[in-house]
């Protein structure tokens, strides 16, 4: 199997619990490091899916890799390639195809439910997604949903939390969170924090029970996870359905 090839835009947004579920499944993938300046790949086909994090900048800044990476996500999709993005990486995903990075009407920050949005590609992406999950946010913008894509996913503050077309997967929220990743976004990221609002979690808040929360998060991830790997394990020997 092709390596997955991860990008990663800052240190401290790596792949997370992602990382951990592709070992466990014997999945191979590599990191682009664009946080310590690494060349940006400009081919696809040596590779079996694109992955794109998180990062504090925005789509809309004047940022070399930017525009290299929307033309990598559009090269991927025409190609039927598997595409997935986290936060920065879904709204990457949504100007690529056409849609619009804006402004969401707040801040949305710390642990926070999302709803499905009823319909056939939420039956087939969300199956055993539990409605009403709590899940991890760190975003001041939102994407539109690109033409011929599907919203899946919403919340209360933000009305796109996930779009899929074809094999992408593109999500708002963060479900790739540690422990160790919550803990270290609070402490670099504490100004965001010292205006708590209905949005916007303390610090404390965003700790609290925080191993529970992240084991929580998980079995949420595993479901969007293992739905997009679908396509590149169907065929892989020595895949299990459960991680050891």
């Amino acid at each position: 199997m092709k390596p997955i090839r991860i990008f990663v835009h800052i240190a401290c947004e790596g792949p997370g619990y992602f990382a951990t579920l592709l070992k466990n499944y014997n999945i191979p993938f590599e990191l682009v490091r664009i946080d310590a300046g690494e060349m940006l790949p400009t081919q696809i086909d040596d590779v079996s899916a694109l992955v794109f994090m998180g990062g504090p900048m925005s789509v809309n800044d004047n940022i070399e890799w930017i525009p290299q990476e929307l033309t990598l996500i559009q090269k991927a999709v025409d190609a039927n390639l598997p595409v997935l993005g986290h936060c920065l990486g879904g709204q990457l995903i949504s100007k690529a195809l056409g849609g619009k990075v804006t402004a969401n009407p707040v801040k949305e920050i710390g642990w926070l439910p999302v709803q499905k949005i009823p319909g056939p590609q939420t039956d087939d992406w969300l199956q055993d997604f539990s409605d009403a999950s709590v899940l991890f946010h760190w975003h001041g913008e939102t994407f539109s949903i690109p033409d011929g894509a599907t919203a899946i996913l919403r919340s209360e503050q933000c009305v796109h939390q996930g779009f899929v077309i074809g094999n992408t997967l593109a999500l708002q929220c963060h479900i790739e969170m540690t422990d160790t990743m919550v803990r270290e976004w609070t402490a670099l990221y504490k100004d965001e924090l010292t205006d708590p609002a209905t949005s916007v979690q303390s610090q404390n808040e965003i700790t609290e029970n925080l191993e529970e929360r992240t084991k929580q998060l998980h079995g949420a991830a595993d479901v969007l996870y293992r739905r997009w790997l679908q396509p590149l394990i169907s065929n892989q020997t020595g895949y299990q359905d459960s991680p050891e």
